[in-house]
């Protein structure tokens, strides 16, 4: 077997002023004298949360350290006005209180569903006060520990839909079992995000049906959930110039203003992901829902939710599409770009979290080789296979190892500019693979360059590219919607 190693380079950014690097922090640090901005934000929280988060505000427009022991990794925090030339305003008027004594009343109720049910109206309540013709560029939502971490058992389900969720989970659990070592974090993480899990079904999410009843409402602004942890240092497991960061990038895209953009991927193509994710129809069944989330270096990420599919419309354990359902999702997908860019793309890469059936092959291609001159067809999927080198290193971000016609990408590793691999396992990589013949190379650099488009981090990398990453959130916030479309903004699911 042939076997080679390749280490790609890490893929640059660009930010504003011209701007290039590969580290977020330390070039957002280098900002120019260009005018500050304000942002208004808005905040739903309980009374005497309110001084203390306009406090940590406060305090994020100043130099904050980093006491993180790398100080590569964990550079301080200059300030918003220093960092990212923009100012967090949060206006009275922008305010709302939610009433301690409803609060109280309604976190008392005996029925687990009575409670979860009372609180989320609550917050909705208030939430959704804000969203008039002069609305916050996003409403900050403190959540106490008990509302941020409340989950129920789902009551819209028969009991018979539950025990073949259960079931399902089960197949599951064992086919994780199957193919990954049980003690692997990493891997079983990366399995988690890229496959379809029951538990979505099974369980209602405070945070994500707030999200959900949010984003449903008329001219919505998104929300970002803070978690005392996040502005009370006696809580805090990080920093405070480590936390500061994280909520100003985030912050910054949620409220319109994209933090920074790949330097060198073509503005021309679109890339989308497609995935899978359990629904519950209001007829009762529980099927397969199909979304694409689609990335464009230019424009705003959207997704589209695709067919419905049966759920035992599987090869190998895998859920899949018809030929007429994959040609319909890429002409949705199409039509979508066309209407957000005022273009179409020049070409599309799919990206699958299994391998393509010839059905979906032949649907995909039919319809996107109609509309644009090129379109590639590429499969990701977590993997059993390691590497290891010679000395203390782990194998470094960016390294490729193809062997005979597998090819691994390793999207986690070590990573030069900070010094060190920032997980506690040994690195999993990721498997890629192609529909048909391609530069399996020039299609890890892409996959590279999307794994840097997690705007919810200043650290500027994750494992998963975007057009998978984002996939997870559309689907678990999906399960809390009536309606046939999901809003098809990435910032209010991220």
């Amino acid at each position: 077997m042939n076997i080679q190693i390749k280490i790609l380079p890490e893929p640059a950014l660009q930010f504003g002023e011209g701007r290039v690097g590969v580290d977020p922090k330390r070039e957002l640090s280098r900002a120019g004298e260009v005018p500050i901005q304000s942002i208004k934000l808005g905040l739903v929280s309980l009374p005497d949360d309110v001084p203390l988060i306009r406090n940590w505000f406060a305090r994020m427009h100043k130099p904050l350290p980093s006491r993180e022991r790398n100080g590569n990794r964990y550079r301080p925090f200059p300030g918003m006005e220093s960092v990212l030339r923009h100012r967090f305003e949060l206006p009275d008027r922008f305010v709302r209180t939610i009433d301690s004594g409803r609060h109280g009343e309604a976190l008392n109720r005996s029925s687990p569903v009575d409670r979860f049910e009372g609180l989320l109206d609550l917050y909705v309540k208030a939430a959704t006060s804000l969203f008039g013709d002069e609305r916050p560029g996003c409403v900050l939502v403190a959540l106490p520990e008990d509302l941020a971490e409340m989950r129920i058992s789902n009551p819209r389900l028969s009991e018979r839909e539950r025990r073949a969720l259960e079931r399902l989970r089960g197949k599951e659990d064992a086919q994780q079992m199957d193919l990954f070592d049980p003690g692997d974090a990493e891997e079983a993480a990366l399995a988690r995000e890229l496959r379809p899990h029951a538990d979505e079904l099974l369980f209602r999410n405070f945070y994500r049906a707030l999200k959900a009843r949010c984003m449903a409402a008329p001219n919505p602004s998104p929300l970002q959930v803070l978690r005392r942890h996040t502005y009370l240092d006696e809580l805090a497991q990080q920093s405070e110039g480590t936390r500061a960061w994280h909520l100003a990038i985030s912050l910054l895209y949620k409220s319109g203003h994209i933090p920074w953009q790949p330097d060198r991927l073509d503005e021309r193509t679109c890339f989308a992901g497609i995935s899978f994710h359990h629904l519950r129809r209001q007829s009762g069944d529980v099927v397969y829902a199909s979304l694409a989330q689609a990335y464009s270096s230019r424009y705003e990420p959207f997704a589209l939710k695709g067919a419905d599919i049966p759920r035992d419309q599987q090869i190998n354990r895998q859920p899949y599409l018809k030929k007429a359902e994959a040609r319909s999702l890429a002409e949705r997908l199409i039509a979508e770009y066309e209407t957000q860019t005022g273009s179409k793309p020049a070409r599309v890469v799919l990206h699958k979290t299994s391998r393509f059936q010839t059905e979906e092959e032949d649907g995909f291609r039919e319809a996107l080789l109609s509309e644009v001159p090129a379109c590639e067809l590429v499969w990701i999927a977590p993997t059993g296979f390691r590497l290891l080198r010679k000395g203390m290193i782990e194998p470094f971000r960016g390294t490729l190892c193809t062997a005979g016609d597998d090819a691994f990408l390793f999207t986690s590793g070590y990573v030069p500019w900070w010094h060190e691999y920032p997980g506690p396992h040994i690195p999993a990589p990721l498997q890629l693979g192609s529909a048909r013949k391609t530069d399996i190379a020039e299609r890890a650099t892409e996959i590279l360059t999307l794994t840097k488009m997690n705007w919810n981090s200043a650290d500027g990398i994750s494992s998963l590219p975007i057009t998978l990453s984002f996939a997870q959130k559309v689907g678990t916030v999906m399960t809390e919607m009536e309606g046939p479309n999901p809003n098809p903004l990435y910032r209010f699911y991220m």
